[in-house]
């Protein structure tokens, strides 16, 4: 069934256009001819998904298989949920438009411990039973041949470290890396399809895939240790491993401004830096390097293909890509004359130089984010970080000698061995830094500071350590207190509540999945954690009561396992050999034990150890091994590819603001389009100049942008034949050659109608405008006759004042001639609506001048009722064209 979606995605829905699927490079196969249909689904809001690397790549790979078809899926903002609730209509893929329940699979990513609730809310809208059990007729056995469900799964990095908490409601879960788990599994559903296997047949040959963890053929002992229930499963689950293919990144253009509205590509998958509280480090292991022609090709296409003006690469550290400044300076060459920016995710400090500052550099400098995450030397050798004062304050010195003046530095507490000089250490460290940093005629070094609380991961070697919430916050209170007299330093804290409940999840066994599932009842989305804390926080402590295990979030809250003496949690200075003083003993079975990540627990435990000596272990992508297990057959190697010579520097983007020819265009909004907002067009037009290739000019000044004036903005929602756009050139083109290549480039429902050379001297079409001429369609909300409508039009065209109270930008009140400003109106025609009333279209031409002499569609409804003493809705507007004076 397809949804009809016109009239859910109407104005009245914030960022309708986010709901539309017409994205740039969406894939459209036809349902018909494709086997299997998949859904990825993004349990976030568009925004954030749509922009997601790993969400794109698993996308084309996906549409890339014979006989497959993927679709999209993202959590609907809470006003189209709530209208999805009250019509009954069930959550639908933005592609197809059809609903969730008509696809074979779907896939949730799951990244984030507290994240499973969107899930949730997503079946629900879907109109899908939460738990396996409830899909399979409500008593866990296999009692049809066919269910009438899709297939559930969840992958991603909290999906791969411990899935227990979330095993009652998935059929199955992708563990590690999916760009080759995911076809194999399309390949096994495809025959399972056309061999009409029962769900539980289907389920077990799912299960035979290396990286495929079936919940329901395994059982959680008391101990909270996880064991198969059949001979036929494996007792461990692989951890799958994949060589990043740059060439997938490149796809998903969204209309709509996203959270990361740039290119991605990714240099570097996996880290060996060995940080002894980082998961993701432990749980991509090996490190594998992309060849850099391979980076270099898909950076140059991909920017060609979407038009965007900045891109990022991407690794969890990206300074350990040794070809990272010979890139970025291949790059930067290439599109020398683009206004090409790039930016980096957080990298590693020890690794910044000249080289990586120059490719960073630019008309858009972009922002710095170091990490250092202890303030003393002996806890960046506790947690393994491999780094030294003179390395931290070699960095942040290049950086602000660079021409940096803030710079994002990342702290944690509450880190094993832990004392109160090395939590007063974090502001003595920053304090150090910007004395170092002072120059004649520069500003102060500003900090902006995130301090983060240490919440224990799965699979690290600190998986055995907690800290209680009274002590991270008597700890915060220490830190508030020895910033108050440091200036130019801007300090963010984690809330300790968000801390202890993603441990408290994060390290659960399957009995947490009555909590995920009562605390989505009572309201606790993701997004609750950002808009009410309190209610959030409030919702899941009451689902932990009502599930009786409050005595297991209290032993969190109290930091359950301590590996340290508590007089050095008081300040006191640690032993150098403090003995582990935890009750539990290290070799008590743990919830993701069945979790094969490559990674010997017994490593984790020396690691753990060595951690309480301030031992450190080198990384093993350019020392020598650290015998942690991961190397094999099964997971890989290292791969580490020696850097080329960096290219010579061929000079900063010079904003070409040569004046050769100017252009106006008038174009059309139709469609979907009118969902688009006037900003996200403006960033459209950007876009389509640059995939076209047209030799746009730029202005001057520290921020250039392309010479595009729109004339005037259009309300959303609203659709146009007579949209007029002014375009500034640096080299002469031939306008049918202009036209051709701009309409290659834009969307079907952007039509162009005309392009005709202007002056270079003419003023522009936003400074001529004089009038706009629009077609209505007005309901009147009471039973009338087309001779009504007629005299009403007769009525308001013979008056000479119809005044109009309107509110300035200050506030103040004042009364306008509404009737000066019309100088057209006629009924076009009637018709009636899906109601008994009637609707009409009508035609006026109005004043539209920039000085504020407007006449907008809506007073056009004042005038009607003020003549008609009858209640009128706007239906829809067309603008039919705008008028511009000589």
């Amino acid at each position: 069934m397809v949804v009809a979606v016109e009239k859910l995605i109407t104005t009245g829905i914030l960022k309708p256009a986010r709901y539309l699927g017409n994205e740039l490079l969406a894939v459209h196969k036809p349902w018909d001819t494709t086997a299997i249909h998949w859904v990825l689904t993004y349990p976030e809001v568009y925004e954030v998904g749509a922009s997601n690397l790993g969400h794109i790549i698993l996308y084309n790979i996906l549409n890339a298989q014979p006989r497959q078809l993927c679709d999209r899926a993202y959590l609907p903002g809470q006003d189209l949920a709530a209208k999805l609730r009250e019509t009954n209509t069930p959550l639908f893929a933005v592609e197809s438009k059809r609903s969730l329940t008509e696809f074979d699979i779907l896939g949730f990513s799951l990244s984030y411990e507290l994240g499973a609730t969107n899930i949730l809310e997503m079946l629900d809208l879907a109109g899908i039973p939460l738990t396996w059990r409830e899909r399979q007729g409500g008593r866990g056995e296999f009692i049809d041949t066919q269910s009438s469900f899709p297939l559930i799964f969840a992958g991603g990095q909290t999906a791969t470290s411990n899935p227990e908490p979330y095993a009652d409601f998935f059929d199955f879960f992708a563990l590690g890396d999916g760009e080759e788990l995911l076809p194999e599994i399309g390949l096994v559903l495809e025959e399972g399809k056309q061999a009409g296997l029962s769900r539980e047949h289907l389920l077990l040959d799912l299960a035979q895939i290396p990286g495929v963890y079936v919940p329901q053929f395994y059982n959680m002992a008391e101990d909270g240790s996880v064991h198969p229930c059949r001979p036929d499963v494996p007792k461990r689950i692989l951890r799958r491993v994949a060589t990043p293919i740059p060439a997938y990144s490149i796809g998903l253009v969204p209309y709509v401004e996203t959270v990361h509205d740039r290119l991605t590509i990714e240099i570097r998958r996996g880290c060996t830096r060995g940080c002894r509280f980082c998961q993701p480090g432990m749980l991509t292991r090996p490190a594998r390097d992309v060849e850099p022609d391979k980076v270099v090709e898909a950076i140059e296409q991909g920017m060609r293909a979407t038009g965007y003006n900045e891109f990022s690469l991407l690794s969890l550290s990206c300074s350990d890509y040794l070809s990272l400044p010979a890139v970025g300076m291949e790059i930067k060459n290439r599109l020398k004359n683009e206004n090409i920016s790039l930016t980096l995710p957080s990298q590693r400090v020890d690794r910044f130089d000249e080289n990586i500052a120059n490719i960073l550099g630019g008309t858009r400098q972009g922002g710095l984010t170091f990490a250092p995450e202890a303030g003393t030397q002996r806890m960046r050798d506790i947690v393994n970080k491999g780094l030294t004062n003179e390395e931290l304050l070699r960095g942040v010195k290049t950086a602000w000698e660079q021409g940096w003046d803030k710079i994002k530095l990342y702290f944690m507490i509450g880190l094993p061995g832990e004392t109160d000089i090395d939590v007063l250490g974090i502001a003595e460290t920053v304090s150090w830094l910007q004395r170092e940093c002072r120059g004649k005629g520069r500003k102060p070094l500003n900090f902006n500071l995130t301090i983060s609380n240490f919440t224990p991961k799965p699979h690290t070697p600190f998986q055995w350590h907690s800290v209680s919430t009274a002590e991270f916050k008597r700890k915060q209170n220490l830190l508030r207190q020895e910033f108050r007299r440091i200036k130019a330093v801007k300090v963010n804290f984690t809330d300790v509540r968000i801390s202890a409940m993603e441990d408290f999840v994060g390290r659960g066994d399957r009995n947490l999945g009555k909590v995920v599932r009562r605390a989505w009842e009572l309201g606790a989305g993701m997004d609750s954690w950002y808009e009410n804390l309190d209610q959030a926080f409030s919702a899941w402590g009451s689902a932990i009561a009502q599930a009786d295990l409050d005595w297991k979030y209290r032993q969190v809250e109290n930091g359950e396992w301590n590996l340290f003496p508590a007089e050095a949690q008081k300040g006191r200075k640690a032993e150098e050999n403090s003995p582990l003083s935890t009750p539990h003993s290290l070799d008590i079975p743990l919830p993701w034990d069945h979790i094969d990540t490559g990674i010997d627990k017994k490593w984790l435990q020396e690691d753990l150890q060595r951690a309480l000596e301030a031992a450190i272990v080198p990384d093993c992508s350019f020392e020598g091994c650290s015998h942690c297990g991961v190397c094999g057959t099964d997971f890989g190697h290292n791969i580490v590819i020696e850097s080329p010579a960096i290219p010579k520097f061929a000079g900063e983007f010079v904003p070409n603001t040569t004046k050769a020819q100017r252009l106006r265009l008038w174009f059309g909004k139709q469609g979907n389009m009118a969902l688009m907002s006037h900003l996200d067009l403006i960033r459209l037009f950007d876009r389509v100049v640059r995939r076209a290739g047209l030799p746009i000019a730029f202005t001057g000044g520290f921020h250039p942008m392309p010479r595009i004036s729109l004339a005037t903005a259009l309300a959303l929602g609203a659709t146009s034949s007579g949209e007029i756009a002014d375009f500034e050139l640096t080299l002469p083109v031939e306008v049918d050659t202009f036209r051709e290549k701009l309409a290659r480039e834009m969307p079907t429902d952007i039509p162009i109608y005309k392009v005709e050379q202007i002056d270079l001297k003419a003023s522009a079409a936003t400074q001529l405008l004089e009038s706009a001429e629009y077609l209505i369609t007005v309901a009147a909300l009471t039973e009338t006759t087309p001779i009504q409508w007629q005299d009403w039009i007769d009525t308001i065209k013979a008056k000479e004042e119809l005044w109009y109270e309107q509110t300035t930008k200050s506030g103040k009140s004042q009364l306008i001639n509404l009737r000066d400003r019309l100088f057209e109106l006629e009924l076009v025609e009637n018709y009636n609506c899906v109601t008994k009333y009637m609707s009409s279209v009508i035609r006026y031409l109005g004043s539209y001048r920039q000085d504020g002499l407007l006449l907008r569609p809506e007073q056009i409804l004042f005038m009607l009722e003020a003549v008609a003493s009858v209640e009128f809705q706007l239906l829809h507007i067309h603008r039919n064209r705008l008028i511009l004076g000589v």
